[in-house]
């Protein structure tokens, strides 16, 4: 990826033009502009900084200017382009006192250039691949003019029923935690205000990957204790990289919603973590107040809102309804009200914006003809990174990498489609322009082999699924359905198949099986896809299974059955060229799960990181009175940081420089990696620490290392990394953030399951 970055950053370098402002306004002092600004601005105008309005809402855009120039509205989201917010920014300059708008949007995993969704990108275990997404993302959406992006999503997920599970990184503390530090720095580059850069608002705080039963909005009832070791750690590191927002959550933490939980918002995220940016709720979440039950009407929902500490209401009316009255009648004070507006006017300044309110909009005559025009740099930015993200999971007797001579049966539902390749929230994305498996397959082998396409099945014949799926995408129709009978596609599919040499097979769900409000209660293949699959497998070809998906899923019968099997997850723009790039050789699969497959539904959760036990079932042993189901083993089918290989790699036991650490020493751990294979690859040394004993109960192991490289065939690398006392600390009972002394095991490997160890003891 080094060789590459330089170049998207000169791609994305913008110019802007200079903006005149009030010469009143102190615009290099921060605070003082922001203190000149809360005296002159009446109480309405205020309020109308704390509003956050969605465009193609309720509200047509002629009222929407209207409302801007009256000075009622803060910000706006869900419109991306120039043409769009230039007049809006107009209108906002037009207002009284001339107060800047910013521009929001969910930019998640690529804005125009998508790239692989972020279970995907965290399966690459590669920071700077993952930077790069970030880079560009943040490049083409500040050149829409937009200012602010919802993201990184960081929640941590361990129950893969639910569907936003795509669109986080994992069910892991540290990896999280290192990549949700990694996308705030690239959004926001070396300088917030530069031309380039966007706001980062992590989202969402907190805990919403937990909900109860894996069903999206659901509550979150969790020990103080599991949320500071467990949940919180990568919204911290995202605010500890200096994220300027923070989107807050829907659900309930320990009885309260998010949205008027003040530990949580004041106690917690601004006393004890230091947070100055912007608070600013999900859509609608101040009027759930009043579903939640804690807030009899509008008025107490507004007002329990800003006492906890939610700075922009994100789309609904309570704040300009209601806080007027509470402030008059002295329910609320107004220096709240002050504060939450100061931020939202140190956020527009950081941004830059006061200086010049159009630095990312441009001149009009300035904006492409094209918005939707293709860049070659981010396209093949998209690809190198599609390429690392893809997990290998199954390849008996080496079906793969396949020959490009070879005839191909290309089959299933997701073979040629364009949109799900996107996968969830691909934000300006458009589906015309990605790549699809086949079309990959077709350009890797030219005129030298055969691909012979089938479809071979629906991705369900559910019909309710499908009405479900459409209506998430009202806009577009989510999922394109063959009206031929079933045994039919499975006929021509069968056809296919043994006329050629191999079949690639590609299964899974629909982009929308796995977003927002798609919490599934089964993570087996539909029907349609299992029917097809067990009449691929009754010819006899070798069978090659590429999963398209944005949660693990149950493959107990795909891994008894199938030659090889590729997670893909949903690999974005480039999906389809990175796809084939692997599948022939081109590139050899360094990915690695960040997330454990279950073997079933009723084996979730899953997690590798589990605390220990007094009762634990041990492999090969008597199980009676053990911690087990009696149907099935227990772990999981696929463990967390698990991936192969077209080559092999051996680990040397660790060498520890020091068997006896003080408080103030580092430990160096170093581990000697060979490639015993025959062609060149990369994999993930990783590193995890177990602590024997504690005041508490410990988990059975946490990573607190890894480090991703490249070795030639026959090639020898040592591995260092480095532990202090820091890396040993864990949250008590009392939520005392300490090490304690005693011994620790250090393990190594290319998975969580299979680890070489040492131990050292912690004076």
């Amino acid at each position: 990826m080094k060789g590459l970055l330089p170049f998207v950053l000169l791609a994305g370098a913008m110019s802007s033009f200079a903006f005149a402002a009030p010469p009143a306004l102190p615009l290099d002092d921060r605070q003082a502009l922001i203190e000149t600004l809360l005296e002159r601005m009446t109480l309405a105008e205020k309020i109308g900084q704390l509003r956050l309005i969605s465009i193609g809402g309720d509200m047509p855009r002629e009222r929407i200017a209207e409302e801007i120039a009256a000075g009622r509205i803060g910000a706006t989201f869900n419109s991306v382009t120039r043409t769009d917010n230039r007049p809006m920014q107009d209108a906002a300059l037009r207002s009284r006192l001339g107060i800047p708008i910013f521009f929001a949007y969910d930019v998640i995993h690529g804005h125009r250039t998508i790239f692989p969704i972020s279970l995907a990108l965290a399966s690459s275990w590669d920071l700077e691949a993952i930077a790069l997404s970030g880079r560009v993302s943040a490049i083409e959406a500040s050149a829409d003019g937009l200012d602010l992006t919802f993201a990184p999503m960081v929640d941590i997920t361990r129950d893969p029923r639910w569907g936003r599970t795509s669109e986080g990184f994992g069910e892991d503390p540290y990896l999280v935690s290192q990549i949700a530090g990694t996308l705030v720095r690239a959004y926001q580059g070396e300088r917030l205000s530069a031309a380039d850069s966007v706001m980062a608002s992590v989202k969402h705080f907190a805990l919403y990957g937990a909900v109860e039963g894996g069903r999206d909005y659901n509550v979150v009832d969790m020990s103080p204790q599991r949320m500071h070791q467990d949940y919180l750690p990568p919204y911290r590191a995202a605010v500890d990289a200096g994220a300027g927002g923070v989107m807050v959550a829907l659900n309930t933490v320990n009885g309260m919603p998010a949205s008027a939980n003040r530990w949580l918002l004041r106690d917690l995220l601004r006393d004890d973590w230091g947070f100055r940016g912007l608070n600013i709720s999900d859509h609608g979440a101040i009027d759930e107040l009043l579903r939640h039950g804690v807030a009899r009407d509008g008025r107490e929902a507004a007002r329990l809102a800003i006492e906890a500490g939610i700075d922009l209401s994100m789309h609904d009316s309570l704040y300009l309804q209601e806080l007027p009255g509470l402030v008059e009648r002295g329910e609320v004070p107004v220096e709240l009200i002050d504060q939450a507006v100061g931020r939202v006017l140190g956020a527009k300044y950081d941004l830059g914006l006061f200086h010049d309110p159009y630095r990312r909009i441009g001149q009009a005559a300035d904006d492409p003809v094209e918005v939707n025009a293709e860049s070659r740099l981010h396209r093949q930015a998209a690809r190198q990174v599609a390429r690392d993200s893809l997990v290998l999971l199954e390849n008996r007797e080496q079906t793969l990498p396949l020959r490009k001579d070879a005839t191909i049966a290309l089959v299933g539902p997701l073979a040629d489609s364009h949109v799900d390749m996107l996968g969830s929230w691909s934000a300006a994305g458009v589906a015309a322009q990605t790549v699809t498996l086949r079309q990959g397959l077709e350009a890797a082998v030219g005129k030298g082999g055969q691909i012979i396409h089938a479809r071979g099945a629906n991705v369900t014949d559910d019909t309710g699924m499908i009405k479900y799926l459409n209506f998430l995408n009202w806009d577009r129709p989510e999922v394109s359905l063959d009206p031929r009978p079933p045994q039919a596609m499975i006929d021509e599919a069968v056809r296919a198949a043994r006329e050629a040499d191999v079949i690639v097979a590609a299964l899974g769900e629909a982009r929308g099986m796995s977003h927002e409000s798609s919490s599934r209660t089964s993570l087996a293949l539909p029907a349609s896809q299992q029917a097809l699959l067990e009449a691929l497998v009754a010819t006899g070809k070798p069978l090659v299974v590429v999963l398209m998906n944005g949660r693990p899923l149950q493959l107990g019968w795909v891994k008894e059955h199938a030659d090889a099997v590729l997670e893909t997850w949903f690999a974005g723009t480039e999906g389809g060229h990175a796809i084939a790039d692997v599948l022939f050789g081109a590139h050899n699969p360094s990915g690695k799960l960040p997330i454990s497959f279950p073997r079933s539904v009723g084996q979730i959760p899953t997690y590798y990181n589990h605390p220990r036990l007094g009762r634990p079932y041990v492999e090969g042993r008597p199980g009676n009175y053990t911690s087990q189901y009696f149907e099935e083993p227990n772990g999981a089918l696929y463990p967390f940081g698990y991936g192969l290989s077209y080559t092999d790699f051996e680990l040397s036991k660790p060498q520890l420089s020091r068997r006896a650490l003080k408080r103030d020493q580092n430990l160096e751990v170093s581990v000697t990696v060979k490639n015993i294979g025959a062609r060149a690859g990369a994999t993930v040394v990783q590193l995890y620490l177990q602590d024997l004993v504690g005041s508490s109960v410990r988990p059975v192991k946490e990573l607190k290392g890894f480090k991703k490289l490249m070795l030639e065939a026959g090639e020898t690398q040592v591995v260092r990394f480095v532990l202090s006392e820091a890396d040993l600390k864990f949250y008590d009972a009392r939520l005392d953030h300490v090490a304690e002394p005693g011994e620790f095991e250090v393990q190594l490997g290319l998975d969580s399951r299979s680890v070489l160890s040492e131990r050292f003891e912690l004076l």
